[in-house]
C-alpha cells in the first residue's frame, strides 16, 4: 500500500496517473498548499524541501520518496511496468522524463507566475517564459510527427510531460497549431486511468479553467 501526499497540480498529478496506470492500491493524503500544510514540520519530516508529491511505500518498511520524477522511477521498477529494462530503452524515457522536469514544468511554473500569479505585470519576463513554453511545446511536437509517444511504448515519460502540457493555456500559451502534440494529449487524455489520477485528490472543473484562461491567453 501507498500513501500518496499530493494536490491538484501538474507534479501531483504525475504521481497519482502512475499510479493508476499501473493500477496500485494507494491512500491519498491531500495537502492544502493555500494554508501551506507542506511547511508543517509533519510534512517536512517526509520531504525537507516543503513541496508535493511524496510517497511512503508501506509495504517496503515505510520507505519515503520525494520529487515527482523519482516517485515515478520508483513506482514503475516496483511494478516492472512503463519504464524498459534494457539500458537503451530506459534511458530514452529518462531523457524525455528530465525534459519535462528540467525544462517543461520549470519554464510553466515560471510562466503561471508571471503570468498568471504576480501582481506586477513584467511583459519582458512575461513574453520569455510563455516563449520559451511554446518552443518546448514544438520540441514535443516535432518527436511526435514519427512517434506515438515519446519513448517507444507508453511510459512515465508521457505521463510527466501530458501532466504538464495539457495545462498549456493556463501559462497564457496557445498550443492548437501543434497538430501532433494535440493528438499525442487527446490520446493520453481518453485513457481511463489517466482520467481518474487527473482527479486527485479533487476532481478540478478544467473546463471552465480553460475557458477562462482561453479568454487571456497570449499568442
Amino acid at each position: 500500500m501507498i500513501d500518496l501526499y499530493t494536490a491538484s497540480t501538474p507534479n501531483g498529478w504525475k504521481a497519482s496517473v502512475t499510479l493508476e496506470e499501473l493500477g496500485m492500491d494507494y491512500t491519498v493524503h491531500p495537502i492544502n498548499l493555500m494554508e501551506n500544510e507542506q511547511k508543517k514540520p509533519e510534512f517536512l519530516a517526509l520531504n525537507p524541501n516543503g513541496r508535493i508529491p511524496v510517497i511512503v511505500d508501506k509495504g517496503n518498511e515505510d520507505f519515503v520518496v520525494f520529487e515527482s520524477g523519482a516517485i515515478m522511477i520508483y513506482l514503475a521498477e516496483q511494478a516492472g511496468q512503463l519504464l524498459p529494462t534494457d539500458s537503451k530503452g530506459r534511458t530514452q524515457v529518462i531523457q524525455w522524463l528530465m525534459f519535462q522536469m528540467g525544462g517543461l514544468g520549470p519554464m510553466m511554473g515560471q510562466a503561471n507566475v508571471f503570468f498568471r500569479y504576480f501582481e506586477e505585470k513584467i511583459q519582458p519576463a512575461i513574453d520569455r517564459y510563455q516563449n520559451e513554453v511554446k518552443r518546448l511545446l514544438t520540441v514535443l511536437d516535432g518527436h511526435l510527427a514519427h512517434n506515438e509517444y515519446l519513448a517507444g511504448d507508453y511510459s512515465i515519460a508521457d505521463i510527466a510531460n501530458w501532466c504538464w502540457a495539457r495545462t498549456h493555456l493556463w501559462s497564457g500559451v496557445e498550443a492548437e497549431d501543434l497538430e501532433h502534440l494535440q493528438r499525442w494529449m487527446n490520446q493520453i487524455g481518453a485513457r481511463p486511468a489517466a482520467q481518474r489520477g487527473a482527479a486527485v485528490p479533487g476532481k478540478l472543473d478544467t473546463e471552465s479553467l480553460i475557458k477562462g484562461a482561453r479568454n487571456i491567453v497570449v499568442k
